[in-house]
């Protein structure tokens, strides 16, 4: 059984960088916590844990001491909470969501109806629109943008993780709703580069599978593109959930890896991979 991995597998720029500092601060600091789940990994979730990084839903939850700023950002107004408390902060968001933030808040002050292309309960876009000061409409596809009002002035950005094509056809859309229409490309370009990847290598296997957290908004879309291509299409998060039947007569089996998903993961995947084919 041949197997091909991405070369885009795993962590992004970003992910690594917060992980790397959320290690770093748990040897530093008594008492640290994290609003939110640093990254959408939970196994690395459960390794920050272990180091003293407790997750916290709410601001006032936090007793006190640092508190570490998740990869997809938080809400301006937690920030403001947070330094109302006069709590350290150590700031791990990703510098493509802090652009994206920065544009939401330039598009609002200029007057533009901010269109953000993402998924709204997705903490990384909510804390996007937390930064404009005007309106605000959140839309995932382009069925989703024949809805929108006409309007003079409208300005589009993108979750990081959207797939390019999807805004391409949101800002299509919105060209016959505007008078002014001014789109800033806000998705990561390791997103654009990892996502065509996969379908390239979906669509040259027998099945395909894609690894991470069943909560990573990247991963999930990773393998919704893959199915596209493949319909044997499997998400799994680690190894343990791999079958064996799966793989009974496929002779190439292809890999790729959310943003948030661990080098040691992918590791584990390919080595379970390996009995799975001496044993057939």
């Amino acid at each position: 059984m041949e197997i091909i991995l991405a070369r885009s597998a795993g962590f992004c720029f970003g992910v690594k960088r917060a992980t790397q500092m959320a290690f770093d601060a748990s040897s530093q600091h008594e008492q640290i916590h994290s609003l939110g789940p640093l990254i959408h990994s939970p196994q690395v979730v459960e390794q920050l844990e272990r180091q003293g990084v407790r997750v916290c839903g709410q601001v006032d939850e936090i007793p006190g001491g640092a508190v570490i700023v998740r990869s997809h950002g938080i809400t301006a107004e937690e920030l403001a909470e947070i330094e109302t408390r006069q709590l350290e902060v150590i700031d791990a968001t990703c510098p493509f969501v802090k652009k994206a933030q920065d544009f939401a808040a330039q598009l609002s002050e200029e007057g533009y109806l901010l269109v953000l292309v993402g998924e709204a309960d997705h903490p990384e876009v909510q804390s996007i629109c937390s930064y404009a000061t005007g309106e605000v409409i959140v839309i995932t596809s382009a069925e989703d943008a024949q809805s929108l009002p006409g309007n003079k002035k409208i300005g589009i950005i993108a979750q990081t993780t959207q797939s390019l094509e999807n805004l391409q056809e949101i800002v299509s859309l919105c060209l016959a709703r505007a008078k002014e229409l001014r789109v800033y490309n806000t998705i990561c370009d390791a997103t654009t580069l990892r996502q065509q990847e996969a379908r390239r290598i979906a669509a040259e296997v027998d099945l395909m599978l894609v690894i991470g957290g069943f909560n990573s908004a990247n991963t999930t879309r990773l393998s919704h593109l893959c199915q596209e291509q493949q319909s044997c299409t499997y998400h799994i998060e680690t190894d343990a959930q791999l079958r064996p039947a799966w793989f009974v007569g496929k002779q190439r089996v292809g890999i790729t890896a959310g943003a948030s998903t661990p080098a040691w993961i992918i590791e584990n995947v390919l080595q379970r991979l390996e009995e799975i084919s001496r044993q057939q």
